[in-house]
């Protein structure tokens, strides 16, 4: 539909602090005569409130990882072929423990909730790590794609539920040792007797249960609903992995909408098509930084 005219810095300093501030001050006019705002949050978002793949935090909590198998960050390991469940558990365990039962570090989803709360919004995002309703996010307005850190499914599936996974999870990590957790903590699906694995859209065994189709319908009620309307696409974070799922629908829906308005926040890259320009806003720089500015006076 669109060639791409990306929005990119400035070598001069003054001149890219200067381009930022002003296109802050036009996102807040677009956030304040928006009739509904649409937020599309993708790995970036949670980047910039501290949950990190790599570096640092990955070392100080999967050290023995690491020093077995040269781990280089923590997504990958995620899909390493362990041979013992005991094994597999101990490396999820922990991993769900630090991105979905521990706070982010840093206020960005806090910053966020802010700038929309009581506004008319709603979230599609394809993180999984829960922030949006830590930080007070209204569930009956979130849609998450991809499935949650915080819960298990069976892993065939043989049945179309989710089960939640936090007292488990917790005791795996308090009672595991050497890499590994006691065989009796092992989860298996209570209906086939096979083991259990994350609700996370890897393959085709995802399962969709009935919360995430809800989520799914309000979603497509909330866009009906207002089309035509004076709607704001808020883009923060999406990368290039899954662009079907907000970035694409975003612009087509902005290019479809004379009134719609979309806006880019990404650390890396800003792209909007020539299609849309005129509706359009990019600003590259940290998420974090940007809500910051935007929620100062609020």
């Amino acid at each position: 539909m669109c060639s791409k005219t990306a929005t990119t810095k400035s070598t001069n300093s003054y001149w890219d602090n200067k381009q930022i501030r002003s296109s802050v001050e036009k996102v807040k006019k677009k956030i304040e005569n928006a009739d509904a705002i649409v937020i599309g949050a993708g790995a970036g978002l949670s980047a910039s409130a501290g949950f990190t793949y790599s570096g640092k935090r990955f070392e100080d909590n999967f050290a023995d990882f690491i020093e077995k198998y040269g781990f280089k960050d923590m997504y990958s390991a995620g899909f390493y072929p362990y041979r013992a469940l005991e094994e597999y558990w101990a490396y999820w365990s922990r991993y769900i423990l630090i991105n979905r039962y521990q706070n982010a570090m840093k206020s960005v989803y806090n910053d966020l909730y802010k700038l929309v709360q009581g506004k008319d919004y709603f979230v599609l995002t394809t993180n999984v790590d829960h922030c949006f309703q830590k930080a007070g996010f209204d569930k009956q307005r979130l849609f998450y794609t991809q499935g949650d850190y915080g819960l298990w499914q069976c892993s065939k599936p043989c049945h179309d539920m989710t089960y939640d996974n936090e007292t488990i999870i917790k005791k795996m990590v308090a009672e595991q040792e050497d890499m590994r957790i006691p065989s009796g903590l092992i989860p298996h699906c209570p209906v086939c007797g096979a083991p259990m694995s994350m609700n996370l859209r890897a393959d085709s065994t995802f399962v969709e249960d009935s919360g995430w189709h809800t989520a799914a319908k309000r979603y497509q009620d909330f866009i009906f609903h207002h089309k035509g309307l004076g709607i704001l696409y808020l883009e923060l974070g999406v990368g290039g992995n899954t662009p079907g799922i907000i970035k694409y629908p975003f612009w087509q829906m902005t290019y479809s909408n004379p009134n719609a308005a979309y806006v880019c926040i990404n650390l890396s890259e800003a792209c909007i098509p020539a299609e849309i320009k005129k509706q359009s806003i990019g600003i590259i720089s940290d998420i974090g930084d940007i809500l910051k500015q935007l929620t100062a006076n609020i």
